[in-house]
């Protein structure tokens, strides 16, 4: 009776602890946030923090002069932000490990081949290098798996991003054609927003 007793507690034991183990391993290993469904939900898990997708405090602000920056991307094209003005820029910020900037770039490079030209619109995407988790070789390998044509320059050093005060990304800044700040969107973009954001600029 004894020898069954000591038997079923290590059973437990034995037990518990795969539980214990499984509930960490979900932990630390959540997965990305990867289709729009995941992402309204962490859209709406951030609204309800009191976080919104446009004009939130943070950051710069509508009519203001976004900060200038020369970067390079990684064919060597120098992107200077000032030689765009004249057209209508999207300015993202995002890093390849980030769930939804995943979904939100599908819908850039689909708007980028369908309106470039037509909307006199560029799209800039400066990638946040210094938090990049697997160095220039992620980046490579994110452009390469997204088939990703606009220009990508490489904060190396954080300097742009502290300058235009980036807390979440995906962050985007939509500059009008008067080099102007018109609109902040803190979140992922479909190609439906990203339309009527760039309808809007000037």
């Amino acid at each position: 009776m004894r020898k069954n007793s000591i038997g079923l507690i290590v059973a437990i034991l034995l037990v518990g602890t795969m539980v214990v183990l499984m509930i960490k391993s979900n932990i630390d290993e959540k997965k990305p946030l990867e289709s729009f469904e995941e992402v309204e939900e962490y859209r709406k898990s951030l609204e309800a923090q009191g976080v919104n997708s446009v004009d939130i405090t943070e950051g710069l602000e509508q009519g203001d002069t976004p900060p200038d920056f020369e970067l390079t991307t990684l064919t060597g094209e120098v992107v200077t932000l000032s030689e765009l003005k004249g057209q209508k820029v999207i300015l993202n910020f995002w890093a390849s490990w980030c769930g939804p900037c995943k979904a939100e770039m599908p819908h850039m490079q689909n708007y980028y081949e369908n309106y470039k030209d037509l909307a006199n619109v560029e799209i800039v995407a400066v990638n946040m290098t210094t938090q990049e988790r697997k160095g220039v070789e992620g980046i490579e390998n994110f452009i390469e798996e997204y088939g990703l044509t606009f220009p990508i320059p490489l904060d190396e050093d954080g300097e742009v991003i502290d300058a235009y005060r980036v807390m979440t990304i995906p962050t985007t800044y939509m500059i009008g054609t008067d080099g102007t700040i018109a609109h902040r969107f803190i979140g992922p973009m479909d190609e439906k927003t990203i339309h009527s954001l760039v309808e809007n600029l000037d």
